[in-house]
């Protein structure tokens, strides 16, 4: 009995320490965490800008007309449309998976950015129809190949800045993860005052893999959905209200089920 007395003691120690180091690690995590969301969440307004102004961008001609009449030139920000001849077409590999596409790269010398290959469709139309020596026409904007055209025949190139909301779904993944971590943070070191006081200790909340993929895929779902139906600042600000309204019901509910298992 006296063992027993001894040994009691001895576990609770041991299990009061490790859950303080679990608690270090949490806030560690958090605080990481906290930083990213905070590194991610400053770029939104300057993708949100550059949306804006792409989205507002017309051709230079027009642009130019309007600069003339107001005395001050502003085009920079608008639609460039560069003619100029393919040197090169051909199948080839891009990204780390290796995916297919067709790049194609213009006859010196063509002014940036359209002096960079760029990818079309392994399977689309221009990449039946371009070949070397061809004349095609690049829309460029900034610094950003916007589109291609050829006969006619046209193909919008990826990456355009007008997906800033992705930035929000990125950035509520953080905020989301940032929370949990302080939460878990909170509850180590509270299940480490009751190992040391001796008092009972209530059963940790599960976290299974569909609550981890709630907290990575609800968010750039909500944002892509968003930016499809709004622009700019109205997608962003109702990214997180939809994200809001379905993420604290259903992280409240997942808790509440658990601990009444």
């Amino acid at each position: 009995m006296a063992l027993d007395m001894t040994e009691q003691p001895e576990a609770a120690r041991y299990r009061a320490r490790h859950e303080r180091m679990r608690a270090l690690g949490w806030t560690l995590l958090g605080l990481v965490l906290l930083g990213l969301s905070t590194a991610v969440g400053s770029l939104i307004t300057g993708q949100i800008a550059d949306e804006e102004a792409f989205l507002g961008a017309r051709p230079c001609a027009e642009a130019e007309v309007e600069a003339e009449a107001v005395a001050v030139r502003r085009t920079d920000d608008c639609l460039r449309t560069i003619r100029a001849t393919v040197l090169s077409a051909q199948d080839a590999k891009s990204g780390p998976k290796g995916a297919g596409v067709f790049r194609v790269r213009l006859q010196a010398p063509v002014p940036a950015p359209a002096d960079r290959p760029f990818d079309l469709r392994s399977n689309g139309d221009l990449a039946h129809l371009v070949k070397p020596g061809a004349e095609v026409e690049v829309t460029t904007w900034r610094d950003v190949q916007i589109s291609v055209r050829q006969d006619g025949t046209s193909e919008t190139l990826p990456g355009l800045p007008d997906e800033a909301t992705m930035y929000v779904g990125l950035t509520l993944i953080c905020v989301w993860t940032t929370a949990l971590a302080f939460i878990a943070a909170f509850g180590s070191a509270r299940r480490a005052r009751c190992h040391a006081t001796g008092r009972p200790v209530t059963p940790r909340v599960g976290f299974g893999w569909a609550k981890g993929l709630c907290i990575v895929v609800l968010p750039m779902v909500v944002s892509y959905f968003s930016l499809t139906l709004w622009d700019a600042w109205t997608a962003a600000a109702m990214s997180v209200a939809i994200w809001a309204l379905i993420a604290f019901p259903a992280t409240f509910a997942a808790l509440r089920w658990d601990r009444d298992r």
